[in-house]
């Protein structure tokens, strides 16, 4: 599984997690795969998208907002109990 997929759903509750991956495991069960159904190209485009967003967002952004950002983030990490 590469970065981009996603987990695939499963239960919260324990003893349902425990036999799903028994179910898996001896093959009662099949695990559906993520990307079923998806044009492959779209995927692709999706993807080459997501990884250069980040650093086209950056590069748009002033040096004092990205501080500004920084900023938040920082206290906002600082502030969470736990």
């Amino acid at each position: 599984m590469t970065d981009s997929a996603k987990k695939p759903k499963r239960p919260r509750d324990t003893n349902q997690l425990a036999k799903l991956i028994a179910d898996i495991a001896t093959g009662e069960a099949v695990e559906k795969d993520p990307d079923e159904g998806k044009d492959p190209a779209a995927v692709a485009l999706g993807r080459k998208g997501g990884q250069k967003g980040g650093k086209a967002r950056a590069e748009k952004l002033s040096a004092e907002k990205k501080s500004e950002i920084a900023r938040k983030a920082a206290t906002t990490r600082w502030q969470k109990k736990g």
